[in-house]
């Protein structure tokens, strides 16, 4: 089974419905892309490396095996995740603290 895929997937989805759930929208803002585009290229620069010269390895019976470069696809859903996860934490808890 491929549950590293699987989880990327899901941690996509709960991702997205959190933003929706909480009225954040961060994905409607122009300003988010830029910093997403920011965020890819270190994804590349350091994930790259790890990936590329072996340091880190993944085990093909829990990926899909489709990489971007020598990064497996599921690593740029997961950093999609953090990434956002953490804007959308940011701006929830900063409009909380304003009522």
């Amino acid at each position: 089974m491929k549950e590293y895929t699987i989880l990327a997937v899901v941690s996509v989805l709960l991702t997205l419905i959190l933003d929706r759930a909480l009225n954040i929208r961060i994905l409607t803002q122009k300003g988010y892309y830029i910093f997403l585009l920011v965020i890819l290229f270190f994804k590349f620069l350091v994930n790259g490396y790890l990936t590329g010269k072996e340091i880190v390895v993944y085990n093909p019976i829990f990926f899909l095996g489709i990489r971007i470069g020598s990064i497996p696809v599921e690593d740029f859903f997961f950093g999609f995740s953090m990434v956002t996860l953490t804007i959308i934490s940011w701006e929830y808890f900063k409009r909380r603290a304003r009522c």
